[in-house]
């Protein structure tokens, strides 16, 4: 666990950064493998209904998701006040309230996956695999919350090089299985989903092993576990509203792929790649969001407020940097990097286009990530949820749509930019305001170092 109140920012938050990049590098890289032997092997028809799957998965984990990030934010509170017994109390919380819930969105999403493939009007040769793909998914859920979950709560104390370990060894796993289900015994997409299931089991399970060998304190044991409700109120007060806003983004990203889906399956097939590229392209600013969160978290927490302004200024020197790189290489080689999914043409072509309209600017969607990042952390949740639904819903969602009436499926594309756009500049008028100062969680110190409990380190 890593101290994050002392020291100089913008090394603290690189440091912290660096290893949730590499983890996620890996998460993505097993997405992006999936992509590249459907593609290759079962076709644009597979690789079109895995992509459509995934809005709906996002939809089902979405508001789970905002509730863990308000947990982590409540854990990293705790921890840079020194209240190691209020940190327990959360993680036993977050770990009641994932389990419980996942179960929930496994059953809710078998039974809708269907009709929502037809409400988004979805070519009808590709809903079935779709629902194929998406229901053996699904039962992965609670392993997927779990893992997500511990990853979180190591990242609110301060170590995000843990989990990375376990997602390099959940990816060669499930390129392994992938490999050997849809190549060596021909399952097709099944085959794809199971192996995502398994290495996702495998990631969860090795992670709790770890936890309860070399952090004790934490003590994953599920019968021993008490829901607190102080705590579980704080949690939604900041996580409720970033759960509102990953559902309404999710929410979102099913309208644009109706909007997708009235231009065929070529046009689908493409959106699809584009989007495990587009994956790739924007981790550092996400990486360097979430560093900036538990960094202002702790430091909210330990009172030292001061140390914020220097750490947003390294965070985006340094994020932005990075996505001026990563436009420059999606541009050059925007061709090549369509290849590797398919061998189609136009599915090829149609992925280009994307990429020359919207990878120019990964600048401002690093900008505004690193300023959203420094809200959640703040805990004013509420704010980031306002102005990512205003982007999407009043921006981005009808400037697509109208703009793919008048010039096609590139218009589409142009509405990216233009809400990256509005984002970064609400965030960055908000920010410039204060306010977000007045919304943490912890009133004053608790403890000093030395009465932190068993399990505590600084490195």
């Amino acid at each position: 666990m890593k101290d994050l109140t002392k020291g100089r920012e913008g090394k603290l938050i690189l440091n912290f950064a660096l290893p949730m990049l590499a983890g996620n590098v890996f998460q993505q890289l097993y997405n992006v493998v999936d992509s590249i032997i459907i593609g290759k092997f079962l076709g644009k028809g597979a690789l079109a209904a895995v992509g459509a799957s995934f809005p709906l998965i996002f939809v089902l984990i979405s508001f789970i998701v905002g509730f863990a990030i308000g947990s982590t934010i409540v854990i990293a509170q705790y921890f840079g006040a020194r209240d190691m017994v209020r940190v327990k109390r959360a993680v036993d919380t977050l770990y009641i309230f994932l389990f419980f819930t996942s179960l929930i969105m496994t059953i809710l999403g078998v039974y809708v996956s269907q009709y929502v493939f037809r409400l988004i009007h979805l070519p009808p040769d590709i809903i079935p695999l779709a629902v194929e793909y998406f229901s053996i998914y699904s039962m992965g859920f609670v392993f997927f919350f779990g893992f997500q979950g511990t990853s979180a709560i190591l990242r609110g104390l301060g170590d995000s090089r843990t989990p990375v370990y376990f997602l390099v060894m959940s990816t060669i796993i499930n390129i392994v299985l992938d490999l050997t289900f849809v190549i060596g015994l021909g399952w097709g997409i099944k085959g794809v989903a199971a192996a995502t299931v398994i290495a996702q089991a495998s990631a969860f399970f090795a992670i709790v092993f770890y936890i309860n060998k070399y952090h004790k304190f934490l003590d994953f044991s599920p019968l021993k576990m008490k829901f607190n409700r102080e705590i579980f109120i704080k949690s939604i007060r900041i996580g409720f509203p970033s759960g509102v806003q990953q559902t309404v983004v999710s929410v979102g990203f099913l309208a644009l792929y109706r909007i997708v889906n009235m231009f065929g399956t070529n046009t689908i097939a493409a959106y699809s790649v584009a989007m495990r590229i587009d994956s790739f392209a924007v981790l550092p600013a996400m990486n360097f969001s979430a560093a900036i969160s538990t960094f202002v978290g702790q430091n909210i927490g330990a009172g030292k407020v001061s140390r914020i302004r220097s750490g947003l200024l390294a965070t985006l020197k340094m994020s932005m940097m990075i996505s001026v790189v990563i436009s420059v290489l999606a541009i050059a080689f925007a061709r090549p990097i369509m290849s590797v999914f398919t061998n189609d043409k136009e599915v090829i072509h149609i992925g280009m286009q994307y990429l020359y309209i919207v990878s120019p600017f990964y600048l401002l969607l690093a900008a505004m990530f690193s300023l959203m990042g420094l809200l959640r952390g703040s805990g004013d949740t509420l704010t980031s949820m306002f102005i990512t639904i205003f982007t999407l819903w009043i921006v981005r969602i009808p400037a697509s749509y109208f703009l793919s009436v008048k010039f096609g499926n590139v218009g589409i594309w142009w509405g990216i930019p233009v809400a990256w756009f509005l984002g970064l500049t609400l965030s960055f008028l908000y920010y410039k305001t204060g306010r977000w100062k007045k919304k943490g969680v912890v009133s004053k110190k608790v403890r000093p170092e030395e009465e932190m409990g068993e399990g505590f380190s600084e490195e």
